[in-house]
């Protein structure tokens, strides 16, 4: 289940979790409207840009690998906060831009300018109407937490200067630090009576236990040494000081990073006890208010949560009826569907057919290099099967997904899993948004339901693709498609019942039974997980959904004229966005 960053995404370490928006400088494209309107707008969000990026370093050095070509000369090298009072801040801040906002005439702006508009207004706006809840935020978690990401996105910081050395090694100084910001906001909500879970703590106390067993081991350090001896070997830096590089490191592991890890471990375990609830959001004062307001802003999807649930009935209802259908026709399915052992073939196999045959779908792309690796083996157990990292918009490289080798999945799981990650899935999409020539503003007011959705719709679409590679019947394929499909929307009812309707452990339990899964560690685990992620499945099938009924939509609207390439292309050139903002420009490229 693909859970992780791309989610994902880097974002998650901001200090201002809720981001705010963001645009760039020096960066220009030929614009119909008003000029002056358009030459102010872009004014207001190139300020954005500057301030937001240069406030964490992190954000600053994956979204930007030459930020001096975009106005960044200098920057406080930092890993944000969670100070209560800047997330208190960040609401009058939120405030100020809203009304700056409005003070644009969007019908004297560009198209591209017209949709960051609509994004920051919807996003401001909701923003807003909720009030003062940061309290409700979670930085910690075992699949999604700050403290599980954190250490991969260091361990692929890119060198390419000798300051982003001296960055990292100021970043990797300031863990203690910043894990103590955490802490002290966790401290507030147990005070408050908004702390997590034993079980959840216990969870990640256990994380942060098995990345100290590491040690000298740790893939930090591995990574490390890895770039400062390419280094050395490109004769870009003296094998002094790549000696001097690798002590420093060495040094700071022991003395920061390790010791964040354990002054985090302790004091969770100091508050365990003082969480008063293990269920949903909904249990929590102004839990279900913040709940609704996750759906909007990470899965972009406006609607009211009983109407979301009626849609995932529906697409339930119907999911459930073409399988028996298929099961009807050929009883055999049920267990020839899972007979496949692991694949035979490499990612990178897999990943060049896809990226060939799916040209008459979808437009074409010219993507570069891409990396694949494999997820540590001390992170394993808390990393989904697959995840991509996304790179700088100003190189779209390096292009990284990661495999986790621990995942026994199937050749078929495989196969989907790489085109959810890869083609046309995460890497194709950044990559083509990337050359799009759109403003860099959009890169930080990505949707997650857009993204992911995008990803979890062409991952279904993948099944049709996969047949005369892995030599399995289409029949088994649409069966698995299906499967997979009901999965995930259950587990969305799963999600909008358990944060939205306050269903317990029990409830999920029950529900998962009328679809045949009664066991019950897999139970709990489910319970736990979508306790501990609220909206997560959401962002993947809900966003999936939106891509399918606009398709349903669309083709309704043409007819026999309808293009897969053509309807893929507008999407794509649209980029992320809620969905309202998609539907929006989607209707006006067809009219």
């Amino acid at each position: 289940m693909k859970k992780f960053l791309s989610a994902k995404r880097k974002y998650l370490i901001s200090s201002l979790i809720l981001i705010l928006g963001v645009g760039a400088v020096l960066f220009f494209v030929k614009i119909q409207g008003t000029d002056s309107e358009n030459a102010r707008f872009e004014k207001y969000i190139d300020q954005i840009f500057r301030e937001e990026l240069s406030e964490n370093t992190l954000n600053l050095h994956y979204t930007l690998a030459y930020p001096e070509n975009f106005g960044i000369q200098k920057y406080s090298v930092s890993l944000g906060t969670m100070d209560p009072e800047a997330l208190e801040d960040s609401l009058e801040e939120t405030r100020v831009l809203y009304k700056k906002l409005k003070r644009f005439d969007p019908d004297q702006l560009s198209e591209d300018n017209q949709i960051i508009y609509d994004i920051l207004s919807l996003e401001f706006s909701s923003r807003l109407s909720l009030g003062s809840s940061y309290l409700l935020q979670e930085p910690l978690g075992p699949n999604l937490g700050i403290q599980a990401q954190l250490p991969i996105l260091l361990a692929e910081y890119t060198f390419r200067t000798s300051a982003d050395i001296k960055d990292y090694f100021s970043l990797l100084s300031q863990m203690p630090e910043y894990f103590q910001s955490i802490l002290d906001f966790e401290e507030v909500k147990a005070k408050e009576g908004l702390f997590m879970s034993d079980t959840s703590a216990d969870r990640i106390i256990r994380q942060c236990e098995s990345f100290m067993e590491s040690g000298e081991d740790n893939y930090l350090s591995s990574m490390f040494r890895e770039q400062i001896q390419e280094l050395s070997e490109e004769k870009r830096i003296t094998r002094d000081q790549a000696d001097a590089f690798i002590e420093m490191q060495e040094k700071l592991m022991d003395q920061c990073v390790f010791s964040a890890y354990l002054t985090l471990s302790q004091g969770l375990e100091e508050l365990k006890g003082q969480g008063k609830n293990s269920g949903g959001l909904v249990h929590l004062e102004g839990g279900k208010d913040y709940y609704e307001y996750l759906i909007k802003s990470t899965v972009g999807d406006y609607r009211s949560s009983e109407e979301i649930l009626q849609r995932l009935f529906l697409q339930l209802q119907n999911d459930y009826e073409e399988v028996q259908e298929l099961l009807a026709a050929d009883p055999r399915l049920l267990s020839e569907a899972y007979s496949f052992g692991s694949s035979d073939f490499s990612p990178e196999q897999i990943l060049d057919y896809i990226q060939h045959v799916i040209t008459d779908d979808f437009p074409g792309l010219e993507a570069g290099s891409y990396e694949v690796k494999y997820v540590p083996e001390t992170m394993e157990d808390y990393s989904s099967p697959a995840f991509y990292l996304t790179p700088p918009i100003d190189t779209l490289t390096p292009n990284t997904i990661y495999i986790n080798q621990a995942s026994q999945i199937s050749p078929a799981e495989l196969f989907t899993t790489l085109a959810h990650e890869g083609f046309p899935g995460h890497l194709y999409q950044t990559v083509y948004f990337g050359k799009q020539g759109h403003h860099p503003i959009r890169e930080l007011l990505s949707c997650s339901g857009y993204i992911e959705g995008w990803a979890t719709y062409v991952e279904a679409l993948s099944y049709d693709y996969a047949s005369p590679f892995l030599h399995i019947d289409q029949e088994i394929l649409d069966f698995l498609r299906l499967n997979r499909s009901i999965s995930l929307c259950l587990y969305g009812i799963l999600d909008l019942g358990i944060h939205g309707q306050g269903w317990n452990a029990q409830t999920t339990t029950d529900t998962l039974a009328v679809f045949g899964i009664t066991d019950t560690d897999t139970c709990q685990e489910v319970f736990q997980y979508i306790v501990e992620n609220p909206a997560n499945y959401l962002k993947y099938y809900l966003g999936y959904l939106n891509f399918l009924d606009l398709r349903q939509e669309i083709q309704e609207a043409v007819g026999s004229s309808f293009a897969p390439k053509e309807f893929h292309k507008r999407l794509l050139d649209i980029g992320p966005a809620p969905f309202p903002v998609v539907e929006k420009y989607l209707f006006a490229k067809y009219e």
